[in-house]
C-alpha cells in the first residue's frame, strides 16, 4: 500500500524536475518575479496604459530579436541588425517622401533591402567561412554609412498620413505593431518547432561537423539563417519608422547589444544549439519591464545600463551553470 502512495510522488518530482531544464523555464520565473516587484514599488506599473506601452515599447527589440535567435542558435551572431533596420527604414522613407511611391511598394523594397544584407552575409559567412561577428560588423559599417548618405544625414519626414498604421494604429482594441509582433512570434515558432528547417538549425549549432556528416546542408541553412535575421531587421524598421513618422539614419544603435540580450535572458546558450523562441520573447519582455519600471522608479539611465549588464551577467552565469 505504501509503495503504491508513493509512485505518484515520485512522477512529480520527475515532472518538475523536466520542466526546470526547459531553457525558457527560469527566464518565465524571473519576469513573473519582476513583474511582482515592479507592481509593489510603484503603483502605476500594472495599469493598462502602462502594459501596452511596455508591449508596443518591446515590439522592435522582440521582432529583431527573432532573427538573432536563429543566429545565435546556429553558432552565430549577427552585428548588423540595428543598422539594417535604420537603412531600411530610412529606404522606406525615401521613397515614399522624395519619389512618390506607394506606401506598399516602399516597404516591400525596404523589406528586401534587409533580405538582401542577410543574403550576403549568410554568404560570406556559411560559404565563404568567414566569422560571422566579422561579417556583420563590416555590414553593420556599410549599412549605416549607406542610410547616411542616402538621407545626408538628417531624417526623412512628411511621410502619407497611411504610413502610420504600422506603428501606432489599432486593430480591435490592439495596437498593431504589437499584433505583427505576436504574428511573426507565431510563424517562426511554427518554423522553429514543427517543420525541419528548424531540426537543422539546432543540429548545426550543436555539432556543426555531425550535422554536416548526416547530410544536412550546413552552408545553405547557416545561409537562410542570417536572411531570415535581415528580414526581421528590416521588418523592425517598418514599425520604427511608421511610428516616428520618419527615417531615421541614425537610429537602431545599441538595437543589436538588445537583441542579443533578450536571446541570452531567454535562456538560449551563446554557444549555439540551446533555446527557445518564446524564451526569447520572454528575454525582451524582461528588458521591456525593466526599462519601465526603473524609469517609473526614477532610477538615473547611467545606473539603468549597470542593472542590465548585471542581469545579463547573471543569466549566461545560471545558463553555463546549467549547461
Amino acid at each position: 500500500m505504501s509503495n503504491q502512495s508513493a509512485i505518484p510522488l515520485t512522477k512529480n518530482k520527475f515532472s518538475f524536475s523536466k520542466l526546470t531544464k526547459i531553457p525558457a523555464f527560469l527566464p518565465l520565473v524571473g519576469l513573473i518575479l519582476l513583474f511582482v516587484c515592479m507592481s509593489i514599488f510603484n503603483e502605476h506599473f500594472l495599469t493598462v496604459n502602462n502594459l501596452s506601452t511596455i508591449a508596443r515599447q518591446v515590439s522592435i527589440n522582440a521582432i529583431i530579436a527573432i532573427g538573432m535567435t536563429f543566429a545565435i542558435l546556429t553558432g552565430g551572431i549577427d552585428l548588423s541588425v540595428g543598422a539594417v533596420m535604420a537603412l531600411s527604414g530610412t529606404l522606406m522613407a525615401g521613397l515614399m517622401k522624395y519619389y512618390g511611391m506607394d506606401p506598399y511598394a516602399a516597404i516591400a523594397l525596404g523589406l528586401l533591402s534587409g533580405v538582401a544584407f542577410g543574403f550576403i552575409n549568410g554568404i560570406l559567412a556559411a560559404y565563404g567561412k568567414m566569422p560571422p561577428i566579422i561579417v556583420t560588423l563590416g555590414a553593420m559599417i556599410i549599412a549605416k554609412g549607406l542610410a547616411l548618405i542616402y538621407t545626408g544625414g538628417y531624417p526623412v519626414s512628411g511621410l502619407p498620413q497611411e504610413f502610420a498604421f504600422w506603428g501606432r494604429e489599432e486593430l480591435m482594441g490592439i495596437q498593431v505593431p504589437i499584433l505583427l509582433m505576436l504574428g511573426l512570434y507565431l510563424i517562426f515558432y511554427v518554423v522553429l518547432n514543427h517543420v525541419s528547417f528548424g531540426r537543422y538549425i539546432y543540429a548545426i549549432g550543436g555539432n556543426e561537423e555531425a550535422a554536416r556528416l548526416s547530410g544536412i546542408r550546413v552552408e545553405r541553412y547557416k545561409m537562410l539563417v542570417y536572411v531570415i535575421s535581415g528580414f526581421t531587421a528590416a521588418f523592425a524598421g517598418l514599425i520604427f519608422t511608421s511610428r516616428v513618422m520618419s527615417g531615421q539614419p541614425n537610429a537602431g544603435v545599441g538595437f543589436e547589444l538588445d537583441a542579443i540580450a533578450a536571446v541570452v535572458l531567454g535562456g538560449a546558450s551563446i554557444a549555439g544549439g540551446r533555446g527557445m523562441i518564446i524564451g526569447t520573447l520572454i528575454g525582451a519582455m524582461i528588458l521591456g519591464v525593466l526599462n519601465n519600471g526603473l524609469n517609473l522608479l526614477g532610477i538615473s539611465p547611467y545606473v539603468q545600463y549597470i542593472v542590465k549588464g548585471l542581469i545579463i551577467w547573471g543569466a549566461t552565469l545560471i545558463s553555463s551553470m546549467k549547461r
